[in-house]
């Protein structure tokens, strides 16, 4: 090769850069929601009682601890997707959910009950829960993990879990509009069944896909 041409093949390299991992991320949820959103409304949809279910604090807060889950999983999706880092400092977030859970269990259980504790626990749509949330986050899983790999994840494998709780957390968003079971009793048992599902199956493909 010449060197004129040497010159210029590096400086197209140089000057060539790589989209940064949260443009591609965020691109790859934007373009995957529309297949969650589809399984949503052709399988699910809205509560018909929804805008009853608004006035009510234990409604409201399943989209609390479900984007408080969310939220925190992306931005520390997007740190693990740097070189050598680690989850110091950054696991505190992921006690942010379970905090907000712990709030509602508390002031669930200074309320007078019309139902009993197991009725509470088990609902009317446990089953529903277990198969929606995991379904409706395999799109959004799938995305997660293409655009974490626009990085240098040096854990893949934990880096797959978190990228299973973002998408999880997402989709339990979606499912929240439809459940009918409002207790944090029951948003603490069968929703984290559920996320701990997703986060398993990401842990799994993260190992492979995210592997360099």
């Amino acid at each position: 090769m010449e060197t004129d041409q040497l010159i210029r093949t590096l400086a197209a390299d140089n000057a060539h850069q790589a989209r940064p991992v949260g443009l591609v991320l965020a691109l790859a949820l934007l373009a995957a929601a529309p297949a969650s959103v589809a399984i949503f409304f052709v399988g699910l949809g809205v509560r018909p009682d929804v805008m009853t279910a608004m006035r009510n604090p234990f409604f409201d807060l399943k989209f609390a601890v479900t984007l408080a889950l969310a939220i925190p999983a992306i931005a520390i999706s997007l740190h693990l997707s740097r070189p050598e880092a680690s989850l110091n400092g950054w696991r505190w977030l992921l006690l942010i959910p379970a905090g907000l859970l712990a709030a509602g269990l508390s002031g669930e259980m200074m309320m007078p009950q019309r139902l009993p504790m197991m009725t509470r626990l088990i609902g009317n749509n446990s089953w529903v829960c277990l198969v929606a949330i995991p379904l409706m986050s395999l799109p959004l899983l799938a995305a997660a993990l293409i655009g974490l790999r626009h990085g240098a994840p040096t854990r893949p494998a934990v880096a797959g879990a978190i990228a299973g709780l973002l998408s999880a957390g997402l989709a339990a968003t979606l499912y929240a509009a439809h459940c009918a079971d409002d207790s944090p009793l029951f948003v603490a048992t069968w929703y984290t069944i559920a996320t701990a599902l997703v986060a398993a199956i990401g842990a799994l493909a993260g190992s492979k896909v995210l592997r360099f």
